[in-house]
């Protein structure tokens, strides 16, 4: 009888140690499986201009969550100037960039082009639509989208011919075109600290 009742406690053991490294094995696969979110300087540092996509598409949740980010941008006494344009139709994309001389694959291939536009009856347009821009920037790289800054305004053979595609109001003006896509590179960030370019009190 105590032979019995060693060895049904020896069983018992050895089902509480099993079911103990199957918790402990489920724990770890749990961590393993939510990998840390980078953090906000981690996405300001490592963000870097991306001008090749794989043609996948942006999902609408992603756009979103992009352009709630460039509306979350400061703004001169809250105007919010900005305006966006957001291309998702293919044809529509290459109608408008294809025959870009800077690179129409930048376009077509991207699932996506956000025009970012600025409404000029406000005073601090200019400043207000590039702190967006940069917004959208940042958001798609922690999203693990590329993106990349294309120049509108102020060159006027940029502006006109997206302006009249687009057919923006003549208030509204095309500060610059956003390709946004799933990256088909992997550039690494540039370097871009330089101390000399600081003065502390005056220069």
């Amino acid at each position: 009888m105590l032979l019995l009742n060693i060895n049904q406690n020896h069983i018992n053991m050895r089902k509480i140690c099993f079911l103990t490294a199957l918790v402990a094995v489920a724990l770890l696969s749990g961590c393993k499986s939510q990998p840390k979110e980078p953090s906000a300087l981690d996405v300001i540092m490592t963000r870097t201009s991306i001008r090749s996509f794989t043609g996948d598409p942006v999902t609408q949740d992603q756009l979103e969550t992009i352009l709630k980010a460039g509306m979350a941008a400061p703004s001169a006494i809250n105007l919010q100037p900005w305006k966006f344009v957001v291309m998702t139709d293919k044809d529509k994309i290459a109608g408008t960039f294809g025959n870009n001389p800077r690179g129409a694959d930048m376009f077509t291939k991207a699932g996506a082009v956000i025009v970012v536009c600025g409404d000029t009856s406000s005073m601090f347009w200019f400043e207000d639509c590039s702190a967006a821009a940069e917004n959208i920037l940042l958001a798609a790289h922690a999203l693990n989208l590329g993106a990349v800054w294309t120049a509108g305004y102020p060159a006027q053979d940029r502006v006109k011919p997206v302006s009249e595609a687009l057919n923006l109001p003549e208030n509204i003006v095309p500060l610059c075109i956003i390709p946004v896509g799933v990256p088909a590179e992997d550039p690494q960030p540039k370097d871009k600290w330089n101390p000399s370019n600081i003065h502390y009190e005056k220069w």
